[in-house]
């Protein structure tokens, strides 16, 4: 269902969020992160994942959660129409997941 813009869908417990339906990843970083609310935390990580890729031509950002063991497995990244350096585009996605006062404020605001 798209809601404000946004595709936000859940199938089979896996929660995706997205600005384009269907959902491509053509770049994307993944990470591990605690049990939250699952729309609120893929909210946040889309956020941080846009300023951190908005100047990137033709970029539409995506966010998937789906349960991992005994945490939430976050893939983010999203469609990128045009030329794009991956590994540059994928690094940057991986360094936002990975910064510690990212994932804290996440958790915060999820919990």
């Amino acid at each position: 269902m798209a809601r404000e813009g946004w595709h936000i869908v859940e199938e089979a417990g896996v929660l995706t969020v997205a600005r384009r339906w269907p959902v491509r990843f053509d770049v994307a970083a993944s990470t591990v992160l605690p049990v939250v609310d699952r729309l609120r935390l893929a909210r946040q990580v889309r956020q941080d994942v846009w300023r951190a890729l908005r100047r990137l031509k033709g970029f539409a950002p995506a966010v998937r959660v789906a349960p991992e063991g005994g945490g939430l497995a976050v893939t983010a990244g999203g469609q990128v129409d045009g030329p794009v350096a991956r590994a540059q585009a994928e690094a940057r996605i991986a360094g936002v997941l990975a910064d510690a006062g990212n994932r804290e404020r996440w958790i915060r605001w999820a919990s």
